[in-house]
């Protein structure tokens, strides 16, 4: 009966922890686990005891010497060594408290050892036991515990710091981006304006309706889908065909995938790329071309764009300006896409290749 008592007990005191959510985070729920693991440990060994008929006084030196390391061991974890640790000490330290602890605990343990058996040998067994137990198991087992747990938690930390600091470029990197293209976006209607003054201002405004839309809606998402990025992309394009539609010398060639079966990816990763394909590869004075390609193949984007490269005038403001886009994107990919993508850069000095491969 006594048996049958302590395992109902220990069978619902580890599914009461168990099912409590914070076990892994509350120190107080932790320590009750552990106890209830090393009464389980005991409990495992009694049951051994009591099928190979072991004696009476057998049974009380396990008890007690079980009982005693538990007892230490959670003394240790949780008290002794973050204390050991905050004063600057090391093993040797704390290994010395531990001899002078078990020593002290000496006594009470002989005291009930004697409580339960008459003969006093039954308490010279279990100090016997317990000194070597404490010292050579409980005090390493311990040590190494909580050096083990505290890597643990250090690793954590510094993984919810860097995620931090990748969040927080993310957005930076974001902001940046917008206002950049808005500005591009915004001079491109500016020009077609002074081209022709009704007639096609009314098709680009609203295409920058759409794709302002966008930024404002699904940019602030982590993940879109794939036809919403390449609708942008396609507005864009369009918003600078009306641009460049008067010179017969620029020539823009767009192969983009219709069917895309639904795949998601990172808002704006790719617009970039074009954009830097416009801002340095026309000129409206010498023959320009542009190439745009876009394929997906299972779960893999296959995107190539390749521009001609003209070389700014002194008085041209966008001279000066190194242009943010280029390298934001790279960032972008390296925090979203660890091992994920193949950026390709190629340059010559008339020329400007890119060739990305991404696993959506």
């Amino acid at each position: 009966m006594l048996v049958i008592t302590i395992y109902v007990c220990l069978k619902k005191l580890i599914i009461s922890i168990k099912e409590n959510e914070n076990t892994g985070n509350d120190p107080y729920n932790r320590t009750k686990l552990e106890a209830v693991f090393g009464a389980a440990f005991w409990f495992v060994g009694l049951l051994l005891l009591i099928a190979t008929s072991s004696p009476f006084e057998v049974i009380v030196c396990w008890t007690l010497v079980i009982c005693s390391t538990i007892a230490i061991v959670i003394f240790s974890l949780y008290y002794l060594i973050p204390q050991v640790k905050e004063s600057g000490k090391g093993f040797w330290n704390y290994f010395w408290k531990i001899f002078f602890i078990t020593l002290a605990s000496c006594v009470p343990l002989s005291l009930i050892a004697l409580m339960f058996s008459n003969h006093g040998e039954v308490a010279a067994v279990v100090i016997a036991f317990h000194i070597p137990t404490q010292l050579i198991i409980s005090a390493p087992l311990s040590w190494y515990i909580y050096k083990k747990r505290n890597e643990s938690t250090n690793e954590l930390n510094n993984l919810k710091t860097e995620l931090g600091k990748s969040d927080a470029s993310l957005s930076f990197l974001r902001s940046q981006i917008n206002p950049h293209f808005l500005f591009n976006a915004l001079n491109t209607l500016y020009g077609t304006a002074l081209q022709e003054k009704a007639e096609r201002t009314g098709e680009g405004i609203q295409k920058l309706g759409d794709m302002m839309r966008f930024m404002l809606q699904e940019n602030l998402q982590d993940k879109i889908s794939l036809t919403r990025d390449v609708d942008y992309l396609n507005n864009y394009i369009a918003l600078q065909k009306l641009r460049t539609s008067r010179s017969a010398s620029i020539s823009i060639e767009t192969q983009i995938e219709d069917q895309i079966n639904g795949q998601q990816i990172a808002p704006m990763l790719l617009i970039p790329f074009v954009e830097n394909a416009f801002k340095h590869g026309v000129s409206l004075q010498h023959p320009s071309h542009i190439k745009v390609t876009l394929q997906t193949k299972e779960n893999t984007l296959y995107f190539d764009v390749n521009n001609s490269i003209h070389i700014k005038p002194d008085n041209d403001p966008e001279k000066l300006k190194s242009g943010i886009g280029l390298q934001n994107v790279k960032q972008r990919l390296a925090l979203l896409y660890p091992r994920r993508h193949e950026l390709i850069v190629r340059e010559s000095a008339n020329e400007f290749f890119i060739h990305l491969t991404l696993q959506l």
